[in-house]
């Protein structure tokens, strides 16, 4: 079978084009350094490029959430040690008002910081970050302290919370933070646990304070009448259950900093495992340099070499064999 001049010319035309597309194919590769620009640049790699950018996309959203949600455990921390500040001042206010002999002006002038310190603590507890309130619960868009207008010191029930200082208007819905697949942990505390002394809560029904727990802002306001009525009993009786709130405090808060760490801990695993994912995706994706440069002088070459044969070819005509 004979190679007509028009077969020939076909031929040459497709390998040119071959070539050509080769060339574009691997200066695309050098412009964007990566090899793998479309599925049909390699199809067997497409499935696990797909895995890793999806892997990447959730360790994102991981490490965007613990990072928030660690600066708001910072910031409560700061709050927190606010109400240890108080609830120290407190018991140092009602130890000198035992030992010493004071007069009324002094009770007085005593118990009146007692006063100050609560509205301090009752600040504290509505305590925000980005305009959202720390110990609320799910109701962060809602103040959760309120004085009680109606509270009198003979009405207090520790069995009834509408009787008590305080009233919360919050909830008991604490938040959980995803810190890997199906692993949660609770990143904040409720106003109701940390401040009242009750570990549930029902804004429906009159809430209880649990047993050896304490309502920190009942706490100081009988403090502040102990005083103010010169009881000696009272006030020892109060030393030791400021004391006991103030314990409270720091239990809580000491679980709030644990839990920060383990934050901490899971970020900075989140961070590694996304790098070990960036390199499996540069693996895939990723083109090197050098040879890619190489490839592009090689493919222009044959290029060349196409375009001067097809050239010489094309100047060939039946005279030339007579």
């Amino acid at each position: 079978m004979k190679a007509t001049q028009g077969t020939t010319y076909r031929m040459l035309s497709s390998r040119l084009n071959d070539v050509s597309n080769d060339l574009e194919r691997l200066r695309i590769i050098g412009a964007t350094g990566k090899k793998l620009n479309k599925p049909s640049d390699d199809p067997a790699s497409i499935r696990p490029v797909l895995n890793t950018r999806k892997q990447l996309s959730n360790v994102d959203r991981y490490t965007e959430t613990m990072g928030k949600s660690l600066d708001t455990m910072q910031s409560t921390d700061g709050h927190l040690e606010h109400v240890e500040n108080i609830m120290q001042r407190a018991k140092e206010i009602m130890t000198n008002s035992i030992n010493g002999t004071l007069s009324t002006e002094d009770r007085t002038t005593l118990a009146d910081e007692l006063s100050l310190l609560r509205q301090e603590l009752l600040d504290a507890a509505n305590g925000t970050v980005d305009g959202k309130y720390l110990f609320a619960g799910y109701q962060e868009d809602s103040k959760p302290f309120i004085q009680n207008s109606g509270y009198t010191t003979l009405g207090y029930d520790p069995t009834n919370s509408n009787t008590w200082p305080v009233l919360y208007q919050g909830d008991g819905n604490a938040t959980l933070l995803e810190i890997s697949t199906g692993e949660t942990m609770q990143v904040n505390l409720t106003g109701n646990d940390l401040f009242l002394g009750t570990s549930t809560w029902d804004p429906a029904n009159p809430n209880s304070i649990d047993a050896g727990r304490f309502d920190l802002f009942s706490e100081l306001t009988q403090a502040e009448e102990a005083i103010r009525t010169n009881d000696q009993g009272a006030m020892e009786t109060s030393l030791d259950d400021l004391e006991g709130a103030a314990e409270q405090n720091r239990r809580l808060r000491s679980q709030l900093g644990n839990k920060a760490s383990l934050v901490e801990t899971a970020l900075d695993t989140q961070k590694g495992v996304k790098i070990d994912l960036e390199q499996l995706l540069s693996h895939y994706e990723d083109a090197d340099a050098i040879e890619s440069f190489n490839a592009i002088v090689q493919q222009e070459t044959a290029l060349q070499a196409a375009l001067s044969v097809t050239s010489k070819v094309s100047q060939l005509s039946i005279l030339d064999y007579l």
